[in-house]
């Protein structure tokens, strides 16, 4: 069968569905509008009980998480050339690390940031996760943007599906209101990542 990814425009399934226009094999797509609450309706609950997107539905069953499902595109294209092959171990733990850094760091704060009152109903609440939110954020990216100073892409092999990632979270919380100054690599590395092709392309699968 196709892969058959469930996404919704302009949540982090973005990050897979460029990996599979990256990858250039056929495969198919699935809208989930979560607006209209369809990510909670028991059709969908019976295919992954989280209730979440990016889902892919692939020849070895369903895989869910972003970083799960781009090891496992990686692994499975390995000509895409998604992630740097790593011979050691310590290679690959670093690799890991720097996916993590991504799903598990930067992604429940981009959350928090961009929709803090799915954190708290409380309107002071919500305000004040937001700020704490900017204010990890960043911490968090001035790392990367000295990293991006340094070299082209996030990791030191060249551009990877991590790039996407990246992208996805300065996009994000950009659009949200968060302040790019003084994030200048940051900012043209987003503007270099969405103008590779597979980028262009996931976008405007998102659009129709």
């Amino acid at each position: 069968m196709k892969p058959l990814l469930y996404f919704s425009p302009r949540s982090c399934s973005r990050v897979p569905l460029t990996a599979l226009e990256e990858i250039g094999q056929p495969f198919e797509t699935r809208l989930v509008a979560l607006s209209k609450g369809e990510h909670r309706k028991p059709d969908f609950l019976a295919i992954t009980p989280s209730g979440k997107v990016p889902a892919l539905m692939t020849d070895d069953g369903l895989i869910t998480q972003n970083g799960a499902i781009l090891f496992y595109l990686a692994e499975t294209y390995p000509e895409a050339r998604l992630l740097p092959i790593r011979s050691t171990a310590a290679g690959r733990a670093h690799l890991l690390s720097m996916m993590l850094r991504c799903s598990s760091d930067l992604h429940p704060l981009v959350t928090r940031f961009a929709k803090p009152e799915l954190i708290s109903g409380e309107a002071a609440n919500a305000s004040q996760i937001r700020q704490q939110a900017d204010e990890m954020l960043r911490m968090q990216l001035r790392q990367i943007d000295e990293l991006l100073q340094k070299q082209e892409w996030y990791l030191e092999e060249g551009w990877s599906i991590l790039d996407a990632y990246v992208a996805w979270i300065w996009f994000r919380i950009t659009d949200a209101g968060f302040d790019p100054g003084g994030f200048t690599a940051l900012s043209a590395h987003f503007t270099k990542s969405s103008q590779r092709p597979s980028s262009l392309a996931a976008l405007a699968r998102e659009q129709t």
